[in-house]
């Protein structure tokens, strides 16, 4: 029996995402830029699946540009908002962002822009009144994300905007994490610009979307075609866009009766283990989170030798961020956080979807008592 608890890493994508797609990899061929029938009926499609994907989020449909992933949404937003205004060199941050926003940062850093990372509490809980102090007229842009991938703690996307407006600085929102898993409307949330991607969604892989609100300069970050209003040239990947839109609608049909069924299955199976495992912890359990988002700690464990036991009955989670190539590394995440590093050494991640079922938390609950048991007998022989 194979349990999938790590859908903060990928999603399984819905049949009806899979069925949408397999034309587009077979008859409905033709590129959606050619002028003729067969080319006009494919950019039909791929400006449905853009209206999908805007409704998801109450946007306008130009306002969403397509891209391959969270990731180059990402750079999208935070190197085309800093090239339109050159003069400002000052860039605000928190320290427990993706590596898509962290490692961006930590270059920019090397080209003379002034970067400041936001710290958090031991809750993963944002520092407000930091990010207030360190605005200034020189600050370009706020990138800052919406849950994070870790700890499923979300941020005030709200208030980080209001701190914002009264410096006329722009807001990037990470949101791969949160979109399709949350309620997100842009239209009450002032963002200047939102990333997104598919295969948190339920979604195919390789496709993502940046939302860019009207009247948000960008530049290019790559040349070419006049593809998605010039910001991102280039022949469309047509499946994934058509899979994505319908993996947005399906999302939005989910989120209207919400997320209660998989929050009860994650408070169960975080309940049950810290019964089962005296040593387990729950981080950022204080705070509101993802509801589907559990970082567990087993102190004195090593995370990496539990996901291989783990994974060898079945029972699939993560450590770490899992866009680390399968290296599983100290997290600078919890170390943020103030995490004692035995503690973080032993966190492991479990993300729950729409398709986890109650046998799965049973089942994922007597394992992880197992491989707890057996790997305390081994270190007790070391």
């Amino acid at each position: 029996m194979q349990v999938y608890l790590d859908n903060n890493a990928s999603t399984k994508p819905l049949d009806e995402v899979v069925e949408a797609m397999i034309p587009f990899l077979d008859s409905e061929y033709a590129n959606p830029s050619s002028v003729h029938r067969f080319g006009q009926r494919v950019r039909h499609r791929v400006e449905c699946a853009r209206q999908q994907v805007a409704r998801l989020i109450n946007a306008e449909p130009r306002e969403i540009v397509f891209t391959s992933g969270g990731t180059e949404s990402v750079n999208l937003a935070i190197r085309g908002a800093l090239a339109v205004e050159p003069k400002r060199r000052h860039v605000i941050t928190s320290a427990v962002e993706h590596n898509a926003v962290h490692r961006l940062a930590t270059q920019l850093a090397g080209e003379g822009y002034r970067v400041d990372r936001i710290g958090v509490d031991h809750q993963g809980r944002l520092d407000y009144d930091q990010l207030a102090d360190r605005v200034s007229q020189d600050t370009t842009l706020i990138s800052i994300m919406h849950a994070n991938n870790e700890t499923g703690v979300l941020f005030d996307v709200g208030r980080i905007c209001e701190i914002a407006a009264r410096h006329d600085v722009r807001v990037h929102v990470d949101a791969v994490q949160s979109v399709g898993k949350l309620p997100v409307d842009v239209k009450e949330l002032p963002v200047h610009l939102l990333s997104m991607s598919a295969h948190k969604m339920h979604g195919p892989k390789g496709v993502g979307a940046l939302f860019a609100r009207r009247r948000t300069r960008l530049a290019p970050g790559t040349f070419g075609g006049r593809q998605e209003r010039d910001l991102r040239p280039g022949t469309e990947n047509v499946p994934g866009i058509i899979g994505f839109g319908v993996a947005a609608q399906e999302a939005a049909k989910f989120l209207q009766s919400g997320m209660e069924p998989i929050r009860r299955l994650r408070d169960d199976f975080e309940r049950r283990v810290c019964k089962a495992v005296s040593i387990a912890k729950v981080i950022g359990a204080e705070t509101e989170r993802l509801d589907g988002t559990s970082n567990i700690s087993f102190k004195q464990m090593q995370a990496d030798a539990m996901l291989i036991l783990l994974s060898e009955r079945g029972v699939q989670a993560s450590a770490g961020a899992a866009c680390s190539s399968g290296a599983v590394e100290p997290s600078r995440v919890l170390a943020a956080m103030g995490v004692d590093p035995h503690v973080a050494r032993g966190a492991v991640r479990f993300s729950l979807s729409r398709f986890t079922t109650a046998s799965d938390i049973d089942r994922a609950v007597k394992v992880i008592g197992e491989v707890v048991e057996r790997l305390s007998v081994l270190m007790l022989r070391c």
